[in-house]
């Protein structure tokens, strides 16, 4: 009962409405508003402001927020555990990823299913501040980022290959086809590119700001494959990391041309630094760390640069 409870705090914790908390764990809502009320009889102190509906947590109830997830994080690592202990590791792997790795991370999905036929992946679409904020707060397993951003002080890091980017053409004019452009070369021509709130758009902005140029940038979105789309069909260009050549049917479709100087950040996987790491993280982990993806994406130029 004691960690229903706890899954029903936190249910209320993320939805903010008692309905939509009772949906979410399968309950009725009076069994979830019970179940909550005596979890504060229990502890002796009210965790939740209530009026005619869910008013939000007192000041003591946002500490035991802290606890909940952490109560709920090493169960779900328990039953990890006995699951492992009996050869069938089970559970959901909840991985976040910045946009641009979202074409990477089958590159680990896909071995640990192999490997673990019992587990379930949870991938989530996150910018590279909210996944830190759910890895801190547990609800994230792993995340798949740059490894450059100062904030992951204290997280634990494994590299796993360092991003290059190209730009991406439909069909090139042949002044630019030529060993290597330059930034000076890119500006110049019709480009859409990610939003500017997305971590990857501002480490190309800083790329022709260090250039001294303004690029021309004539389409915005957050999506990749809206970027490919507006390349392939539209006659845009782009600026892409070399890892997302692997959706593009490089030969028939689209053409990737390099960039001088290289605009390149080391991605890795980030997790919460802990004695007794999860076993689903940990067995991730350890996959990864034997994935080659450096030669895997860098081949991936050489087949399709002119």
């Amino acid at each position: 009962m004691f960690i229903r409870q706890i899954h029903y705090l936190l249910a209320l914790s993320k939805t903010g409405h008692f309905g939509r908390a009772a949906e979410a764990c399968h309950v009725s809502q009076p069994a979830l508003s019970t179940a909550i009320r005596h979890l504060e009889e229990e502890l002796g102190i009210t965790i939740v402001c209530r009026g005619q509906r869910f008013q939000g947590f007192t000041k003591e109830g946002e500490r035991l927020l802290q606890w909940a997830r952490i109560l709920a994080h090493d169960w779900e690592c328990m039953k990890q555990e006995a699951a492992q202990c009996n050869r069938q590791l089970t559970g959901t792997l909840r991985i976040g990823a910045i946009p641009t790795t979202l074409a990477v991370v089958p590159l680990l999905t896909e071995p640990c299913q192999r490997e673990y036929p019992g587990i379930n992946i949870k991938l989530t679409s996150l910018c590279a501040e909210e996944l830190i904020r759910q890895l801190d707060n547990f609800e994230l397993d792993l995340g798949l980022t740059y490894l450059g951003d100062p904030q992951l002080k204290g997280f634990r890091t494994l590299p796993l290959y360092q991003e290059r980017h190209v730009l991406l053409a439909r069909s090139p004019a042949p002044r630019l086809i030529k060993r290597s452009l330059s930034w000076a070369d890119v500006a110049e021509l019709p480009l859409c590119l990610l939003t500017p709130n997305m971590q990857n758009r501002r480490l190309v902005d800083a790329a022709f700001r260090e250039a001294g140029i303004t690029p021309n940038v004539v389409l915005e979105t957050d999506s990749i494959f809206a970027l490919y789309t507006h390349v392939h069909s539209a006659g845009l260009y782009s600026v892409v990391p070399h890892s997302l050549l692997s959706l593009f049917e490089m030969r028939q479709e689209v053409t990737a041309l390099t960039l001088k100087p290289e605009l390149s950040r080391e991605i890795g996987l980030i997790a919460r630094r802990q004695d007794m790491p999860p076993p689903l993280q940990n067995a991730a982990w350890t996959i990864a760390q034997n994935l080659n993806l450096q030669h895997r994406f860098d081949s991936l130029i050489n087949e399709a640069v002119l």
